[in-house]
């Protein structure tokens, strides 16, 4: 979440707050160690109730509003909303096993989580792997010591979780201080290599003379009109694009590829296109064997899996060739300037591999320079464009998404969630609660014109009786 945040709010300012941000990590660091040390021999001098209710409203917040998101937003907002409602429950249930049930629950989610992420990295085997699988280690061992009762026979599960949920989100706030002091450019946002360093550190430069003004428009409802110029990102889905009929596989489908009748793997693909003609669209320059036998090797990583690319020249040449793009997102908020420098230092090298350099990847990469200080151009350099960000429901999907990529690998269906989420905080949305409300208060009034209607058609008939 961290990362979304150093990409979204820019280098300018992080810079000038890095103060705050620091406060922010000492305070969460402490609070997160007392927590862990206080639930260590059972007795609770921190009361988890608060925290419970916090999380009860949090749920319930989320699952109201869980309906208007599209795709994978939508699922990840109703997991996030049970899993805090539960949660919350439980504790504020004061049912005797439920500590143990926590515990369960916690654990096994640590352990799958970590079990996924070791065994992409080990398929994988992308640049920092090791460290992938070092964290993946570290999720297992924190599982092992939620399964087993010692030393408070679960009583203290609650508060290590969030002990440690803050400990970590106050360790990155303090790296992100430390190293905002000096910051040239964004490291969240240099992901993609030297071409975003270079858009990143264009972009501060423009950011530094003034270049960078805030909208004077700060929600927007709903995406841009057709003719409204924005940044659009083209995801062809693997559904989409297989040759014939896909096998029924609804997540492997979403997430990875399809698979048809012949037994023929389509992973899909992604381009990006802005209304300075910039289009970024990778694809082999000769296309890759997808046969079952060969695929599991072309996973991995490794430079022996590279092979030329070529990047398309126009999205009408491309849809031309194949077929239209499947799903579309656009956004209103973007820089063309860091877009455009990430774009002409990355073209230079047309290396291809499919897990590591592939359509998806580039995509997000270049997505994520376009975007670089989105959030203090609608809501202003001040801490509300901080506190707004972090009400905002899709700061916490693109965190899950981002983690997904960077730990596994980027694929379209992937890129199309993590575009929709950074759309909703780059170009603002009314609240989940506002669209709530709005759409009770339209069912209202057309309740309200029905009966209308039938009263006045009844009025109508009693005037034509003859009885009248």
């Amino acid at each position: 979440m961290v990362r979304i945040m150093m990409i979204l709010l820019g280098v300018e300012y992080l810079r000038e707050r890095w103060r705050g941000v620091m406060a922010a990590g000492v305070v969460s660091a402490l609070v997160g160690a007392a927590l862990f040390i206080d639930a260590l021999d059972g007795v609770l001098y921190f009361h988890i109730a608060p925290f419970a209710w916090l999380l009860l409203i949090e749920g319930l917040a989320t699952l109201a509003v869980a309906w208007t998101g599209m795709g994978g937003q939508r699922t990840l907002r109703y997991v996030k909303g049970f899993g805090f409602c539960m949660t919350a429950v439980l504790v504020l249930s004061g049912y005797r096993h439920a500590s143990f049930i926590i515990s369960m629950v916690f654990a096994t989610l640590f352990l799958a989580d970590g079990m996924l992420q070791i065994a992409s990295a080990w398929v994988v085997r992308y640049r920092t792997w090791r460290l992938a699988v070092a964290g993946g280690a570290l999720q297992i061992a924190i599982a092992i010591f939620l399964y087993q009762p010692y030393p408070t026979h679960y009583k203290g599960t609650v508060p290590y979780c969030l002990g440690l949920i803050l400990m970590f989100a106050g360790w990155n706030l303090l790296l992100l201080a430390l190293r905002a002091r000096r910051l040239a450019v964004n490291p969240a946002a240099a992901q993609g290599g030297a071409a975003a360093l270079v858009a990143s550190a264009v972009g501060a430069a423009n950011s530094a003379k003034g270049a960078d003004p805030k909208l004077a428009q700060t929600v927007f409802d709903g995406p841009p009109e057709p003719q409204e110029r924005a940044l659009t990102v083209h995801v062809w889905t693997p559904v989409g694009t297989s040759k014939s009929e896909a096998r029924r596989q609804p997540l492997i489908n979403r997430y990875i590829a399809a698979v048809d009748r012949d037994g023929v793997i389509s992973t899909g693909h992604a381009a990006l296109e802005s209304p300075e003609r910039v289009y970024i669209s990778l694809y082999p320059a000769v296309e890759i064997d997808r046969s079952p036998d060969e695929f599991t090797r072309t996973l991995r990583a490794t430079r022996e899996n590279d092979v030329p690319g070529l990047f398309q020249p126009d999205y009408v040449t491309e849809s031309k060739a194949w077929c239209p793009s499947t799903r579309q997102v656009r956004i209103r908020n973007y820089d063309p300037l860091r877009l455009e420098s990430f774009w002409q230092r990355y073209r230079e090298d047309t290396t291809y591999n499919l897990t590591h350099r592939n359509c998806s990847s580039t995509v997000s990469h270049a997505l994520e320079a376009a975007l670089e200080g989105a959030t203090p151009r609608v809501w202003g350099h001040g801490w509300l464009a901080f506190a707004r960000m972090l009400m905002t429901p899709e700061l916490w999907v693109a965190a899950q998404v981002r983690k997904r990529g960077q730990t596994m690998a980027w694929t379209p269906g992937l890129t199309l969630d993590y575009a929709r989420a950074l759309s909703m905080l780059a170009d603002p949305r009314p609240s989940g609660w506002t669209r709530m409300l709005r759409s009770l208060r339209a069912s209202m009034l057309r309740r309200e014109r029905r009966h209308e209607r039938e009263r006045k058609h009844e009025a109508d008939h009693d005037g034509r009786s003859p009885h009248a």
